[in-house]
């Protein structure tokens, strides 16, 4: 009998893999955006602190959703041997354990916003492959533990044996089925970008970059940034997929004449297009969580004021269709920035990630408070009234983006020669737009940079400046100032609540 007790935590990963790929298989099926693994996923993300989700951002960055799939699996894993383990004397504790992560996963679906009832058949799925996959191995490996425990022809335990190990196999084949079954029948994304492929826009453009943007130095970022490059930021674990036919944008709430748009509605209004940098509240100083890009799209004011917004409301509730919040304040809608429900990005249809086929884009805020992906409720309303996905978390309710700087060049770290140093970088004031740039070196006088040009003030801007850097080691920090007269402050805050602050300092070493 001891031969066969590791076998029985065999069995119950084989059983657990073979349950999870027929969920996947059915929700690929029936064309279910999450299976229960993705619901629960997401459902992890909606309940993590805010503090811990920062963390995570910062460790893994764009790693983030895979290492918290990569965790979910590895507990799913222990949790499934050790229900193999119990099986062996306890069948109706394991059965139990079955039912447990079927109504975590059950929980996960039901409070995703617009759950139906073919939400819930990928669970009903894996549940039965669970159990009928479990009885299977279970009865092969009793046989195998009766035969070894009594004094039957040695050819009894070869045979228990061989049916066992049968078992495993077609147990982990018919998983392999469902998971590639799965894959080929979640077809959704395969079919939107198609579409998206496919799709014309008339009144968007193809962009091409304004002279005088770039300063020219290696190490700088490109002004545009290219979509595959620009950074992604949301909860959504599978992106949702959304036909444009499929797609309508309801305004209620504090209105006077309640809308419901649909992509044909929307496109058909004028289309205004600009140069628009984005960032997020996670990027600490000097970070990389920001780009710049032509965003094409309907602006928010004109379809706020048909809606007729009454006396009293400030602001809006934006929401995704994966569930995901923010509350926007409404004078940054309607005021003269170009607030834009965008449908395209670069000259292109927005790609899935960026939201396709319609997203929220507001120059000035963080996208926390503003950038809502895949958007599809929008409701007029008062910060009293509501709370939102970020602001649940720690966030602070309002969210303009401060302004801040950073050095691309002389990179952390860097050996340069003495002598004249060219340094570079970006600055970024959306909304207010910068009217300087300078660097310090060893903390000695400031000196100016020079700026690129830029078509608005609601884009990040390159900068360059020429300093004398003797040998040794030394310390480089820049700080920006604005339109307004602001100068960027120095004073070092995390990026909770509402965005990080300082200046941005790089080591470096010069030699002859």
């Amino acid at each position: 009998m001891r031969t066969s007790r590791g076998w029985w935590l065999v069995a119950g990963v084989a059983a657990g893999a073979l349950g999870l790929a027929l969920s996947y298989a059915v929700a690929g099926l029936l064309h279910v955006r999450e299976s229960p693994v993705v619901a629960v996923a997401e459902g992890v993300i909606r309940l993590t602190p805010g503090p811990v989700a920062e963390w995570a951002i910062n460790v893994f960055g764009a790693a983030d959703k895979t290492a918290l799939l990569v965790g979910i699996f590895l507990v799913l894993t222990v949790l499934f041997a050790w229900i193999g383990r119990i099986a062996r004397r306890r069948w109706w504790l394991a059965v139990l354990a079955y039912v447990a992560l079927a109504l975590v996963g059950w929980l996960a679906v039901a409070v995703k916003p617009g759950a139906v009832g073919t939400g819930l058949l990928p669970l009903a799925a894996g549940l039965l492959g669970w159990l009928v996959a479990m009885a299977v191995l279970a009865e092969w490996l009793r046989r195998w533990e009766l035969v070894e425990a009594t004094d039957e022809p040695a050819t009894e335990p070869t045979h228990s044996r061989r049916w066992f190990f049968m078992s495993v196999g077609a147990t982990a084949a018919v998983a392999l089925g469902g998971w590639v079954l799965g894959r080929f029948a979640s077809s959704g994304r395969e079919r939107v970008e198609e579409t998206r492929r496919l799709l014309r826009l008339d009144g968007v453009t193809e962009p091409s970059v304004p002279q005088g943007v770039e300063v020219g130095v290696e190490g700088v970022r490109p002004w545009r940034t290219a979509a595959q490059d620009f950074y992604t930021i949301d909860t959504a674990i599978a992106p949702p997929t959304i036909e444009p036919q499929d797609w309508a944008l309801r305004i209620h709430g504090l209105v006077d004449h309640e809308l419901l748009l649909t992509y044909d509605d929307l496109i058909s209004r004028e289309i205004t297009e600009d140069w628009i940098t984005l960032n997020c509240v996670s990027n600490p100083v000097g970070g990389d969580l920001i780009g710049n890009a032509w965003w094409s799209g309907v602006r928010w004011a004109a379809i706020l004021a048909e809606a007729g917004p009454q006396d009293g409301a400030d602001a809006v509730l934006q929401k995704s269709e994966d569930g995901w919040t923010c509350g926007t304040p409404l004078a940054a809608l309607m005021d003269d920035r170009n607030a834009l429900l965008a449908v395209a990005m670069n000259g292109s249809p927005l790609p899935v990630e960026h939201g396709f086929p319609v997203r929220s884009i507001v120059p000035g805020l963080y996208g926390y408070v503003s950038a809502c992906k895949w958007v599809i409720d929008v409701e007029v309303t008062r910060f009293d009234d509501i709370t939102a996905y970020w602001t649940d978390k720690g966030w602070a309710e309002l969210g303009p983006v401060k302004m801040s700087s950073r050095i691309a060049v002389p990179g952390p770290g860097e050996d340069v020669k003495t002598g004249a140093l060219v340094v570079a970088g970006e600055a970024w004031a959306q909304h207010t737009g910068i009217a300087g740039v300078a660097v310090s070196l060893d903390g000695g006088p400031w000196t100016p940079a020079d700026l690129a040009r830029v078509p608005n003030d609601d884009t990040w801007v390159q900068w360059r400046v020429e300093i004398d850097v003797p040998a040794g080691d030394h310390e480089l920090r820049v700080r920006a100032s604005d339109k307004s007269g602001e100068i960027q402050t120095g004073v070092v805050r995390d990026v909770l609540p509402d965005g990080a602050t300082g200046w941005h300092t790089v080591s470096f070493s010069a030699s002859e």
